[in-house]
């Protein structure tokens, strides 16, 4: 799966409050929303609060994290595609992060989508 043009010059700005209005539609919480992106990208809310903020696109925002290396571990389909074959690694960072969300929404405790045991 190559990266379309188009999710390259989105910003994370403007994909964050459709995140969170697909978790809070089904009773999640903004706070549990960060949490699962903390998790997966090694940011500090701090961080994440700039990004929510800025013009940063999917790219810069992703250079700036250090995926989780339980990510590895996601599993599934997510826009029709098995995330663990998906061999772009930005568009695989992207995807990962669609997925976890998806999880949360879907009703998945915190501590599976952080994948423990």
């Amino acid at each position: 799966m190559t990266p379309n043009p188009r999710i390259l010059k989105m910003t994370f700005s403007s994909v964050y409050p459709l995140y969170l209005a697909k978790v809070e539609k089904k009773n999640r919480t903004k706070t549990e929303l960060d949490q699962v992106i903390l998790w997966l990208t090694g940011l500090d809310q701090e961080a994440l609060a700039k990004f929510i903020v800025s013009e940063a696109t999917f790219p810069e925002f992703f250079q700036a994290c250090t995926m989780n290396p339980k990510s590895d571990t996601i599993t599934g389909n997510i826009c029709g595609v098995k995330v663990q074959e998906i061999q772009d690694p930005l568009m695989k960072q992207i995807r990962l992060l669609d997925k976890v969300v998806d999880e949360l929404a879907r009703g998945w405790s915190l501590a599976k989508i952080r994948r423990e045991k």
